[in-house]
């Protein structure tokens, strides 16, 4: 049964080739005017700073979420999405859970708004942008990274497994936020923090990812990829909006290539099995008014939401590095609002 879920998202992104695109590595997303009435799970204050680690240091071997948490349930699903499209295996790294948890908990101690900074002297602050927060718990500075913020509410209670699912859908059907499972990256944490709002569980999530990787095969992958299935047919409520819409977009597709690539869009269309063309607007590094789409990605994304249980056909052209490419490929929606 329909949940009647508000989805809200913001998203940030910070490396030592990128920051100058990406305004500093910071942006702030809306509370959409729920206001959370129960009280974050985190510290209130910041503690000492851990000895810095190397990026590998909180790598486990298979992930340490509890076997019914909303954490496992997120990552298992953005990860088999990655994988079934060819790209690598995304590694918990315990390191990044505890900075994700603890802005998951600011959040939660700050109203419930959802956003990618905390401020100083704020109950929760851990650092001022996804690095600081990562940096304060030992992770090592200036490694390249993507991370995104979320939250929703419900007005019945859902599984765990069904609330990580949820916000795993919502930032995997963001223009900018799909960054998070569809970047070359190699490391992951997802920090989750729930409180209440009207009496039902109100969510605050946050993820972080790191470390960028050359990726084996042809480039560019795309996400959807042929057969992927059951991804929404609507989304909204991301921050920064992405242009030329006006309301819920339908799911967008990522045009992915290696960290030192660049890929530009040609062309991208979407049809149907009715034969109804879905009109897509085409976004990347040279375009993007945001700046946040670093040169090897791109995504071409409907306006409109799409339609559920539905199979598309894509054909996208560009070029990599100035060589021409061509992508066509399948994709079935669910009954998903992003």
């Amino acid at each position: 049964m329909k949940k009647n879920i508000s989805a809200l998202t913001a998203v940030a992104m910070a490396a030592a080739a990128l920051l100058a695109a990406c305004g500093g590595g910071s942006s702030s997303g809306s509370g959409g005017g729920s206001t959370s009435t129960g009280s974050g799970s985190g510290s209130s204050s910041t503690g000492s700073t851990p000895a810095t680690q190397t990026a590998t240091s909180g790598n486990v071997p298979t992930p340490q979420y509890a076997a019914t948490s909303a954490q496992l349930a997120a990552f298992n699903l953005i990860n088999a999405q990655r994988q079934q499209c060819g790209f690598p295996t995304l590694v918990e790294n315990t390191t990044l859970d505890q900075a994700t948890a603890a802005h998951a908990a600011y959040m939660g101690l700050n109203g419930g708004t959802i956003t990618d900074s905390e401020a100083s002297g704020s109950a929760g602050f851990t650092g001022v942008t996804y690095n600081d927060r990562a940096v304060h718990f030992g992770y090592p500075n200036g490694t390249s990274s993507i991370g995104v913020s979320g939250g929703f509410y419900t007005n019945a209670k859902l599984t765990e497994t069904e609330y990580g699912q949820q916000i795993a859908y919502d930032w995997l059907s963001g223009v900018y936020h799909m960054s998070i499972g569809v970047w070359p990256t190699t490391n992951i944490g997802l920090g989750w923090n729930e409180t209440t709002f009207n009496g039902f569980p109100e969510i605050q999530a946050s993820a972080m990812a790191t470390t960028l990787q050359a990726m084996p095969g042809t480039m560019p992958l795309t996400f959807p990829c042929q057969g992927t299935t059951g991804v929404p047919y609507s989304s909204g409520g991301e921050s920064p909006t992405p242009p030329g819409t006006s309301g819920n977009w339908g799911m967008p597709v990522a045009v992915i290539a290696n960290p030192s690539d660049t890929v530009v869009l040609s062309s991208a269309s979407m049809t149907d099995t009715s034969s109804h063309t879905v009109t897509l607007q085409l976004l990347d590094s040279a375009n993007d008014p945001n700046k946040l789409l670093p040169a090897f990605e791109a995504v071409a994304y409907p306006a409109s939401p799409l339609s559920p249980n539905t199979t598309y056909t894509v054909s996208i052209t560009g070029t990599i590095n100035g060589t021409n490419f061509s992508r066509t490929f399948t994709f079935t929606t669910g009954n998903i609002v992003g």
